[in-house]
């Protein structure tokens, strides 16, 4: 399976294939890794790259905001990125044909809410701040998946959230 993978504005290729159970063969633009991977808690994956030799690393991933946006947690870092951004296109993401529906913003992980940007009644866009959390020390900017008219506001600032919480739902 091949993705296309923008971290931070940087657009990266990778191809993920399973080799065996836990393991598998890892390119990203061209560089070639054999990943021994496990699962950690929720959102964490505990990693090993190119066997015992190589690196061991533990990141959390967890989804932000619209299809395909996600925080992923890496050496005390937190770095926004969006699987496939190249193919969904950001012309569809402008638009606010990002999802249908009621749709619920939700913490990525445990925080604590700084800022709350919105109101029950707001009228929204695709892709505008809704919420600020805190966590792991950064401030996160979580953003409406879709254009639409806030329905409830679950929160408010300084309230500690755990992972999965609903903060705001779009209407």
């Amino acid at each position: 399976m091949t993705f296309d993978i923008d971290v931070n504005g940087r657009n990266r290729m990778v191809s993920v294939e399973r080799a065996a159970a836990g393991r598998y063969r890892v390119v990203v633009d061209g560089r070639a890794h054999d990943v021994d991977a496990a699962r950690v808690g929720t959102f964490g994956l505990s990693l090993l790259l190119d066997g015992d030799s190589g690196v061991s690393r533990e990141i959390e991933v967890a989804p932000a905001g619209g299809p395909g946006e996600m925080l992923v947690r890496l050496d005390g870092r937190i770095v926004a990125a969006t699987v496939n951004g190249r193919r969904t296109g950001r012309a569809s993401a402008d638009s606010g044909m990002l999802a249908r529906g009621v749709q619920a913003v939700v913490a990525p992980m445990p925080g604590r809410v700084v800022r709350v940007l919105v109101a029950v009644g707001d009228t929204v866009t695709a892709r505008q701040p809704v919420v600020v959390v805190e966590a792991m020390k950064m401030e996160n900017e979580l953003r409406s998946p879709k254009a639409g008219r806030v329905r409830d506001v679950a929160v408010a600032a300084g309230a500690s959230v755990d992972a999965g919480r609903v903060l705001v739902v779009i209407d």
